[in-house]
C-alpha cells in the first residue's frame, strides 16, 4: 500500500472512532455493567421526574480551570454530568441542563454565590472553588451548595431531592404530638417556675415543615398534614391512636420516639417520687396498641447498656465512671447506606432502649442506629437501687441492639374492629390480646361508627421508631453560650442532624423515600493492595529484626560514651574506644541497610504499579491490533478460496 493510500485510511479509521464515539452518546439507552447499577436511575427516580408539571432548569456549577484541583473532584464532576444527562432524557424534555464555569470575578460567580452556592477551598490552600446545583422551575430555586465526593453513594438521592423541592411551593405540614416541652412551656406564677425555653430541635425541623401541635385528647388529627412526628406520648386518647394508624395505613409517613427512662421526667417528679419507694410519672412512654398491631417489639421496661460504649459521667463525689447505659456512639454504628444515618459522625442516647420486628413480620425492617455487639439489656428500675460505677457489671452481653430503625411495607391495622371508643380508654386492644391480630383478608373494615376504615396500607407506609427521646434535647445535643448578650449554641454531636435528616427523609415523597443509597464509582484496586501488602510483609520481620540490632546497638553506644566523660573526666581505655568506634560502624552499617531495604520496597511497589499501569493503557491497543491482524488474515483467506 502507498504512503497516500495509507494516509487515507488513516484519517477514515480517525473520522470513524469519532462516529463511534458520537452515535454511542445518541442512543436513548445505556449499559451499565457496574455490580450495583450506579449508572442506571432508579425507578422511584424516573416516576419522579415522569411527575413534573412545568419545564425546569439545572444549572451546574462547577470551576474547572482551577489550578491545583484534585483528581477525585474532576472525575466526580464527570460522574455528576453524565447522571444529570440521563435525568434531561428522562424528563421529556421537561428539564434542560446547563455547565457553568463560575470564574473569579465574573456574573457567573456573583450568580453562583446569589444561588447560595459554598466556595469551597482546596485542603493544601490556594484557590477556592465552586462545584455545586442549581435548579429554577418558575420562580422557585434551590440548590445543592456544594457537591462532595465523599456523598457519591447517594448521587441520585440528592439529585432527585433538589428535583422534588423545586416543585415544592409552600412548606409541608407537620403534626407533633408531645409530652415534652419541645416547643417551650409556660411558667406557673402560683410556684414561681420560669417560663421554659423550647428544644433547638423544633427550628431544625421549621426549616422544612409548619407544625401544628396536637394535644393528647384529641380525637383527630388536622386534615391538611403531611407527616406526623410523636414524641414521648402519654395517655393518648384511643380515637387519635385510630387516626394515628389510619394516617400511616394511608401512606403518609410517621415519626415516632418512645422511651423506657426519660431524664426530663425523671427530674421533674424525682424527689416526691423516689421517697415514696417508686418512679416519677410520665418516665416510660410507649404505644403498645399501634406496635402490638403494627408486630414492632419494644418493652419501656427494659434499658439498653453497652460497655464499650459507655459514656463518662462526673459522680457526685467529683470521681469519673463509664456509664454504659449513656450510649456514645461512633460513625460505625450509624448505617452509611440509608440518608438519615449516612454521614454521622456521634450520637448520645441516654438510657435508650431497642426495638425490633415481631417474628414472622413481612415489613422491611431497616436499622438505623445500632450498639456494638457487646450490648446487653437490663430493666429500668435496677437503676434507682445501682450506682453508676456499678451498672456495668450487671450486663450480660447479648449482640446488637436496634436503637432507631426505619420500618415500611404493607401495615396491617391495629385496629381490626374500627373507631375504639373514647370513653371507655380500656376497650382499646391492647398489645398482645386477640383482639389485636388483624384480619388478612379484605382492606376495609366497618368502624363502629358505621363507615369503612383501612385494615392495611393502601401504599407502601413508611415509619421511623426511635426508643429513646432524650437525645432530642438541648442538654445532650447542643453547647448553649451567650455572643455579646445574645444566646447561641454549638453541637456536641449529630444528635440534631438525625433529627433534621429523618423528617426530611420522610417528607420527600414514596419516590424519593424507595432510591437506596448506591456504589462508589471510584473503585480500589483490591488485586494491587493485596499485592502491596504482601511486598511489605515481605520486608517487615528483616526489618523488625534491623530495627531491635540497631537500638541493641545505639543502647550499647550510649552506655560507653557515658562511661568516657563519667564525673568529667577522661576514662575510657582503648578497648573502650575501639569498642565505641565498632558499635558506630555497626550502626552506620544497619541504617544503610534498613534505608536499602525500604528504598527497594518503595521501587517494588513503583515498579509493580507502573507495569500494571502499563498494562491497563496498553491492553485495549494490542487486543484491536491482535482482532485486526486476525481479521486481516481471515479476509486474506477467504479471499484465496
Amino acid at each position: 500500500m502507498n504512503p497516500g493510500k495509507k494516509a487515507i485510511a488513516a484519517a477514515l479509521v480517525f473520522v470513524c472512532l469519532v462516529l463511534v464515539n458520537y452515535l454511542a452518546s445518541v442512543p436513548p439507552w445505556r449499559l451499565d455493567a457496574t455490580a450495583e447499577r450506579i449508572y442506571t436511575l432508579s425507578p422511584g427516580t424516573r416516576s419522579l421526574l415522569g411527575k413534573i408539571r412545568e419545564p425546569m432548569t439545572l444549572d451546574l456549577y462547577y470551576s474547572k480551570g482551577v489550578n491545583g484541583l484534585p483528581i477525585a473532584y474532576k472525575d466526580y464532576a464527570e460522574r455528576v454530568r453524565e447522571m444529570l444527562r440521563q435525568y434531561v432524557r428522562a424528563s421529556d424534555g421537561k428539564i434542560t441542563l446547563n455547565a457553568v464555569d463560575p470564574e473569579p470575578d465574573t456574573p457567573e460567580e456573583e450568580k453562583a454565590t446569589a444561588a447560595g452556592l459554598e466556595a469551597q477551598r482546596m485542603e493544601s490552600g490556594g484557590d477556592s472553588f465552586y462545584f455545586g446545583l442549581v435548579a429554577t422551575q418558575a420562580d422557585q430555586q434551590r440548590a445543592i451548595p456544594a457537591l462532595n465526593p465523599d456523598r457519591e453513594q447517594f448521587l441520585e438521592y440528592d439529585l432527585s431531592e433538589l428535583v422534588y423541592r423545586a416543585e415544592a411551593v409552600d412548606k409541608k405540614h407537620l403534626g407533633l404530638i408531645t409530652s415534652l416541652p419541645l416547643q417551650g412551656a409556660p411558667g406557673n406564677p402560683m410556684t414561681g417556675q420560669p417560663d421554659q425555653e423550647g428544644q433547638y430541635v423544633v427550628p431544625e425541623w421549621q426549616d422544612t415543615f409548619d407544625i401544628s401541635p396536637v394535644d393528647a385528647t384529641a380525637a383527630a388529627l388536622p386534615a391538611n398534614l403531611d407527616a406526623l412526628a410523636i414524641v414521648h406520648p402519654e395517655n393518648l386518647a384511643p380515637r387519635l391512636q385510630f387516626a394515628i394508624d389510619q394516617f400511616l395505613l394511608a401512606g403518609k409517613p410517621v415519626f415516632i420516639a418512645v422511651d423506657p427512662s426519660s431524664q426530663y421526667f425523671k427530674r421533674q417528679g424525682g424527689g416526691q417520687m423516689a421517697m415514696m419507694g417508686g418512679p416519677p410519672p410520665n418516665v416510660a412512654s410507649d404505644l403498645p396498641v399501634l406496635f402490638g398491631g403494627w408486630g414492632i417489639t419494644y418493652d419501656a421496661q427494659k434499658l439498653v447498656g453497652d460497655n464499650e460504649r459507655a459514656s463518662e459521667v462526673q459522680l457526685q463525689n467529683g470521681s469519673v465512671a463509664h456509664y454504659p447505659v449513656w450510649l456514645s456512639l461512633q460513625q460505625g454504628d450509624f448505617n452509611a447506606k440509608s440518608p438519615p444515618t449516612a454521614q454521622l459522625e456521634s450520637m448520645a442516647f441516654i438510657e435508650a432502649g431497642s426495638i425490633a420486628l415481631r417474628q414472622g413480620s413481612d415489613l422491611e425492617f431497616t436499622p438505623l442506629v445500632q450498639t456494638s455487639a457487646k450490648a446487653g439489656e437490663l430493666d429500668a428500675a435496677t437503676l434507682q437501687m445501682e450506682q453508676p460505677d456499678d451498672v456495668a457489671r450487671l450486663i450480660t452481653p447479648t449482640g446488637k441492639k436496634t436503637i432507631a430503625a426505619l420500618i415500611s411495607g404493607k401495615f396491617h391495622t391495629a385496629f381490626p374492629g374500627g373507631v375504639p371508643n373514647d370513653e371507655k380508654p380500656g376497650a382499646v386492644p391492647q398489645s398482645g390480646t386477640e383482639s389485636a391480630v388483624v384480619p388478612r383478608s379484605g382492606t376495609k373494615a366497618e368502624t363502629k361508627a358505621g363507615g369503612p376504615s383501612l385494615t392495611s396500607s393502601k401504599t407502601t407506609s413508611t415509619l421511623i421508631v426511635v426508643a429513646d427521646t432524650d437525645w432530642l434535647l438541648d442538654e445532650y445535643s447542643v453547647r448553649k453560650f451567650n455572643v455579646l448578650g445574645t444566646s447561641t449554641a454549638e453541637p456536641l454531636n449529630d444528635n440534631l442532624s438525625f433529627a433534621a435528616n429523618a423528617l426530611d427523609f420522610l417528607s420527600g415523597s414514596q419516590d424519593l423515600i424507595s432510591i437506596r443509597g448506591k456504589g462508589n464509582s471510584r473503585r480500589p484496586f483490591v488485586v494491587f493492595s493485596r499485592m502491596e501488602a504482601a511486598a511489605t510483609e515481605k520486608v517487615q520481620e528483616k526489618l523488625a529484626a534491623l530495627e531491635n540490632q540497631l537500638n541493641d546497638v545505639q543502647s550499647k553506644l550510649t552506655e560507653l560514651q557515658g562511661k568516657k566523660n563519667q564525673g568529667n573526666r577522661l576514662i575510657a581505655t582503648p578497648e573502650i574506644a575501639r569498642a565505641i568506634e565498632d558499635f558506630q560502624k555497626q550502626q552506620a552499617s544497619l541504617s544503610a541497610e534498613r534505608r536499602k531495604i525500604r528504598r527497594a520496597l518503595r521501587e517494588g511497589i513503583d515498579s509493580l504499579e507502573n507495569r500494571l499501569l502499563a498494562f491497563d493503557l496498553l491492553a485495549t491497543p494490542i487486543l484491536v491490533i491482535a482482532f485486526g491482524v486476525w481479521f486481516h488474515q481471515s479476509r486474506k483467506r477467504r479471499v484465496r478460496t
